[in-house]
């Protein structure tokens, strides 16, 4: 069977749109990769400089006669998900030495907690951070000194920042290397009703804090399936990761056995072998087309529509919302993860995980197969399963079933016939809504508007009662331009508790939602945004808005509504104060959310 036609026809059209910026882009690579090993081109005072540090590592690398790797690390301790890389650099040394290699931390990036800054001035941050830790990892890989690298990073902005990285630097062979997920604690939708009571005073912060302690309890990524557990499916069905690799929990020798591998696969695939695989070859359209599938299969982030189009650009590819909106279409949603569902990525891995997923999406014809991977050619090598037998490494066939169809069902027999973004679109703007964790009936509303522009102020109308009818809470100035985008997730306990009352709510904003994204509908990333004059900053209170997500539209139904002056509030409290001092040129020159909200590509 051949591939299915609305996947051929989207990847042909955004080879077409592409190919003036692609072109150029693979120039530039071809021309690097032509220049041959970076090292040669260093002075010996240069190479001096580099190895003065290395110990018994210097021999070898004074001689060049077998690859450096280049490790970029996003370490810290304050993220759980990150807190186990604190040992992988010796770990990939030790496996570099094995084959008579090198290896040298390159660099650190920026790493921050989106869960430790939500709804906190922090979050202001978060969304320039992934162009931070881009430019941070580029400034490690500058030192010219390394024949391939690989990077460490999981959580929600470093995967994308480290890419577009990654991209940049396309003409070395780049290998992903994830730490895996925290091992279940409090069940996800047990710690969300304790929010909603909170949110509603019936239990107190004792409770909470309990409740928060019991869910994030360990090493390792959240386990709910948010934008960080995202970022590891993008990576397998993108090729980036070795096939497998996402979610083997941190502890354990299967874990430490992939590290190693990892380390030792990036070595191999670099232009001193005959396995050349630079990450120019890998992040084609064909890698960004597999992505936006696996997006939409597993209903994943809706950051992923903003952190997609950035890292392609880094890649000279062009994607366009309506490119998420015609491959939902025709991609089934085979995976109901917390907050789609009750499981969480353990309960999901132990299902049969990424392997079944890709498998059945091959087997399907909804994939491209026939692309190139940091494991080798072809997708195909993603449905294996990696296995320690008799000690040694090894990847076999997946059971070709589900474990649990309540959580993972196959591509026939799928929770819905297409993913779970849609692209909304009217004389409100255009933004998308993630709908795969939103009841049919909530997908639809028409609503007086309330308007505010703080999540703060939306938060204090909860606690005075002043929702008492349906409603489209509409939360603008949200956008790069205004604040830097911060996720406004704080908002869906409340507004949980207005749908569980029987009310009709629905979120409009130019403002982020978390990877957490639930039940509340939430058309988001709205553009152009208010800060620019985007039509939100038109909005009244009491307009009726109609929020659309079946059909695909999000409309004001007043008469003027084109005609109206779009309100001017003074921003300047958001300038200053926690390090916003710092990305003032950031605010000024970043793009829209429809390309990704970018400010270094």
């Amino acid at each position: 069977m051949s591939l299915n036609p609305t996947v051929a026809a989207v990847t042909e059209c955004i080879i077409e749109r592409s190919r003036p910026t692609r072109t150029q882009y693979l120039a530039r690579m071809k021309q690097a990769i032509e220049e041959g090993p970076r090292r040669a081109h260093l002075s010996c005072g240069n190479q001096a400089h580099a190895y003065a540090a290395m110990g018994g590592d210097k021999d070898a690398l004074v001689a060049e006669r077998a690859a450096n790797l280049g490790i970029v690390t996003a370490y810290n301790d304050m993220l759980s998900a990150h807190q186990p890389f604190e040992t992988y650099p010796q770990t990939i040394k030790s496996a570099a030495r094995e084959i008579g290699a090198t290896a040298q931390v390159a660099g650190g990036v920026p790493a921050m907690c989106d869960g430790v800054t939500q709804g906190q001035v922090g979050m202001e941050l978060s969304l320039f951070s992934r162009d931070t830790i881009a430019l941070a990892a580029g400034i490690a890989l500058s030192h010219n000194t390394f024949d391939s690298a690989v990077f460490l990073g999981v959580c929600d902005k470093i995967v994308p920042g480290l890419v577009m990285s990654a991209a940049t630097f396309g003409y070395l062979p780049s290998v992903f290397i994830p730490a895996g997920p925290m091992s279940s604690g409090l069940p996800n939708d047990e710690k969300a009703l304790v929010r909603k009571q909170f949110a509603t005073g019936e239990v107190g912060r004792d409770a909470l804090m309990a409740a928060e302690m019991a869910s994030y309890h360990g090493a390792g990524t959240c386990t709910f399936y948010g934008t960080a557990n995202s970022n590891q499916m993008l990576m397998e069905f993108m090729g980036l990761h070795l096939p497998g690799a996402s979610f083997v929990p941190p502890e354990g020798d299967l874990r430490e056995a992939l590290t190693r591998t990892a380390a030792q696969r990036a070595l191999a695939i670099t232009a001193l072998g005959n396995e050349f695989t630079p990450v120019c070859d890998v992040l084609d359209e064909r890698a960004f087309v597999n992505g936006i599938i696996g997006l939409m299969a597993t209903g994943g982030s809706t950051n992923l529509v903003l952190h997609l189009p950035a890292m392609a650009r880094a890649a000279g590819i062009i994607l366009d919302l309506q490119d998420f909106e015609d491959l939902s279409k025709v991609v089934p949603l085979m995976t109901k993860v917390y907050p789609n569902g009750l499981a969480d990525v353990n309960h999901f891995h132990a299902a049969g995980g990424l392997g079944f997923v890709i498998g059945e999406l091959l087997g399907e014809n909804i994939l491209h197969d026939d692309v190139k991977t940091v494991a080798g050619d072809g997708l195909s090598r993603y449905a294996q399963d990696p296995k320690l037998v008799d000690g040694k490494l090894t990847w076999v066939e997946g059971l070709g079933r589900s474990e649990n169809e309540k959580i993972l069902r196959p591509a026939s027999n799928p929770f819905s016939e297409s993913g779970g973004l849609k692209r909304l679109s009217g004389n409100a703007g255009t933004g998308m809504m993630k709908v795969s964790a939103v009841k049919t009936e909530h997908q639809n509303i028409t609503a007086p508007a309330r308007v505010f522009t703080t999540q703060d102020a939306v938060k204090d109308a909860f606690k005075a009662g002043e929702f008492t009818e349906d409603t489209v809470v509409v939360v603008r100035f949200q956008g790069p331009k205004s604040n830097g985008m911060p996720e406004l997730h704080g908002l869906t306990p409340c507004l949980s508790v207005l749908l569980d009352r029987g009310l009709k709510v629905a979120l409009l904003t130019d403002g982020r939602m978390s990877g957490a994204s639930g039940k509340v509908p939430a058309a988001i990333h709205v553009s152009p945004e208010a800060a620019v004059g985007g039509p939100l900053a038109k909005i009244r209170d009491g307009d009726m808005v109609e929020v659309n997500a079946i059909t695909g539209e999000i409309n004001v139904l007043e008469d003027d509504f084109e005609a109206r002056q779009p309100a001017t509030p003074d921003l300047s409290d958001n300038s200053h104060g926690i390090g916003r001092e710092l990305f003032s040129v950031f605010r000024d020159t970043v793009g829209a959310s429809t390309d990704g909200a970018a400010v270094v590509v």
